[in-house]
């Protein structure tokens, strides 16, 4: 028997798959690194609903989520806050990379993350 699924998760369902189509430039960056089990072999979503937030990256086998965050976030610390707080209440890990870092330092990113996989502690 499947998951019922209500209007609200339907909603925030079909507007995960939209911003699967819009990525920003820092976001396919770095999915272009992790996407095909790169690295480590750890299998990556993308633009994926967690509760009530879609979240950019999901490892669940890592219970990790990494956010790659544009300018905004930074007039938007208060609402992150709540995020990261849900996410971890639902026992995620939760990373987050400016964009600029991703597009700059794509190789320190996935470094970093692939530690956090691995349980290693920076």
């Amino acid at each position: 028997m499947g998951k019922v699924r209500t209007l609200k998760d339907r909603t925030l369902v079909e507007r995960a798959r939209e911003l699967r189509t819009e990525d920003t430039k820092a976001e396919a960056h770095l999915w272009a690194s992790l996407r095909d089990r790169r690295p480590g072999g750890w299998r990556w979503k993308r633009q994926v609903p967690q509760g009530p937030y879609i979240v950019d990256f999901y490892c669940a086998e890592a219970m990790l989520v990494v956010e790659v965050d544009g300018g905004q976030h930074a007039d938007a610390v208060p609402y992150d806050e709540r995020r990261t707080t849900f996410l971890a209440s639902k026992g995620l890990r939760v990373l987050r990379f400016w964009n600029r870092e991703v597009l700059t330092n794509r190789d320190g990113v996935c470094l970093t993350i692939l530690n956090a996989c691995e349980g290693v502690e920076d």
